[in-house]
């Protein structure tokens, strides 16, 4: 028996010195990773307090009561659960309708023979996700202004009344939807064309060979390959459902409290009641609240996915 775990510890040392290259590689990040991802989380004591600029985090004294910090979100609870409602509502459709776009794309573009194509077509996808929402919020007003918007201006020469889309909060639901869709379906794309490209071309020429047309072969081979990678995307993107993209609401709508019904997410509720405010402790509840959540929603996809096809869970 010790001759047993003297031999399993000699074999360890031996593997740590034969791989310690490796281990050495991987240093840099996990020391960034404590660093930038662990040590911060003591900050989590800010929730609790009564923060000051004079005091600190640690300074700074405890809130009475305890809850106080979250109490203040959930004191006009229609408003927190209209917040919430509408971040989850947006983050799923962003995540429907930007995979659907994506596949297609990457469908399409691995449909294509000339790669002198391919590379300048992914090129001009995966340019909108450098731009700023705040210069996408400036194309976007060029466009749909009620007064010079070029969508009114197309809808004047036909005799048709101008619309007056930062009057509606309703429009903003689809408009906030193309733009994100716009913004980031390039970049994903060019993820499931690598997954594509992965694929073994001996299945699709068994296919033909077997008369499947191409639209046969990609429902009955594309598809089904690119779902382990769709859910797995999924299970990542799943963690931040509760966190909106208070730079995008900014940029695209600048805050205008018309479209507050549809925009007013999270993210955007806590920018204007608390970090305008000074209010650095209620904004860290309600990101302790968003990451709490995020993690049950994860923890529950992943179980369910993993009761379909263990192969695309992530633990």
């Amino acid at each position: 028996m010790f001759q047993k775990e003297g031999y399993k510890k000699i074999r360890k040392k031996n593997k740590f010195v034969q791989q310690w290259p490796l281990y050495l590689l991987s240093l840099p990040g996990i020391l960034a990773l404590i660093a930038f991802s662990y040590l911060p989380m003591a900050g989590i004591v800010l929730v609790f307090k009564q923060y000051n600029f004079k005091g600190g985090i640690f300074g700074s004294p405890w809130a009475d009561p305890i809850y106080k910090n979250f109490k203040f979100f959930f004191n006009n609870f229609s408003t927190a659960m209209r917040s919430t409602g509408l971040t989850a509502m947006y983050n799923i459709l962003f995540f429907i309708v930007g995979t659907i776009f994506a596949v297609s794309i990457a469908v399409m573009l691995s449909e294509v023979s000339k790669k002198f194509f391919i590379k300048i077509s992914q090129s001009l996808m995966f340019l909108p996700y450098f731009i700023s929402w705040m210069v996408i919020g400036a194309i976007l007003y060029a466009l749909i202004n009620a007064e010079t918007g070029l969508l009114n201006q197309i809808l004047r020469s036909f005799g048709k009344p101008a619309f007056d889309y930062y009057a509606y909060p309703k429009a903003w639901i689809l408009i906030l939807v193309i733009a994100n869709t716009w913004q980031s379906c390039g970049y994903s794309s060019i993820i499931y064309y690598g997954v594509i490209s992965g694929i073994d071309t001996s299945l699709y020429e068994a296919a033909r060979v077997d008369g499947a047309s191409k639209w046969q072969c990609i429902l009955k081979i594309t598809l089904p390959l690119l779902r382990p990678t769709i859910v797995i995307l999924f299970l990542l993107s799943i963690g931040n459902m509760l966190k909106g993209n208070l730079n995008m609401i900014i940029g695209l709508t600048n805050l205008n409290p018309v479209l507050l019904p549809t925009t007013d997410l999270i993210d955007v509720f806590v920018y204007r009641s608390g970090v305008r405010n000074g209010e650095m402790a209620f904004a860290s509840a309600i990101s302790l609240y968003q990451s709490i959540f995020g993690l049950i929603l994860v923890l529950t996809a992943n179980k369910i996915a993993g009761k379909f096809d263990k192969e695309s869970t992530l633990f």
